[in-house]
């Protein structure tokens, strides 16, 4: 399967009172990872339009394990799953290093809808977008 590799660095002020990154900061490192991947590894692949405008129109989290601050980066693992002509959905692993084999802690999903900011309205990929995330699909590698 085509994976998306980022690494994440959790801060000290992401812990909450029991030491553990908390919900709303486990989703700030996914939309880093995401951004990572849909912005700047999408531009570097001559796809700069995915960063005109993209909608998280769903998000579910699965928590396996807490993860701790340690200051280290942690590894994001980034898939699509499902590619429509107007969504798409995004899987992710959070792994509590950076290590390819080190213990998942966090799965999640997010169903993406590309977005016209200027209409203020869903908008269907285009082939260059469609093209890029179909890289990151079963069997893909992302080139």
């Amino acid at each position: 399967m085509g994976v998306f590799v980022t690494g994440v660095r959790p801060r000290w002020s992401d812990m909450d009172a029991f030491g553990h990154v908390n919900h709303a900061n486990t989703v700030t490192l996914l939309e880093e990872a995401r951004i990572d991947l849909l912005f700047t590894e999408a531009a570097r692949h001559g796809v700069p339009e995915m960063a005109e405008g993209m909608v998280v129109a769903r998000l579910v989290v699965d928590y396996l394990a807490p993860l701790t601050f340690t200051g280290d980066e942690v590894r994001v693992e980034v898939s699509v799953r499902e590619l429509k002509s107007a969504s798409f959905t995004l899987d992710y692993a959070v792994r509590a290093d950076r290590r390819e084999d080190g213990p998942v802690v966090t799965r999640a999903e997010t169903l993406m809808v590309p977005y016209n900011l200027t209409a203020g309205r869903p908008r269907r990929l285009l082939e260059a977008e469609r093209d890029f995330l179909a890289g990151w699909r079963a069997g893909g590698n992302g080139a």
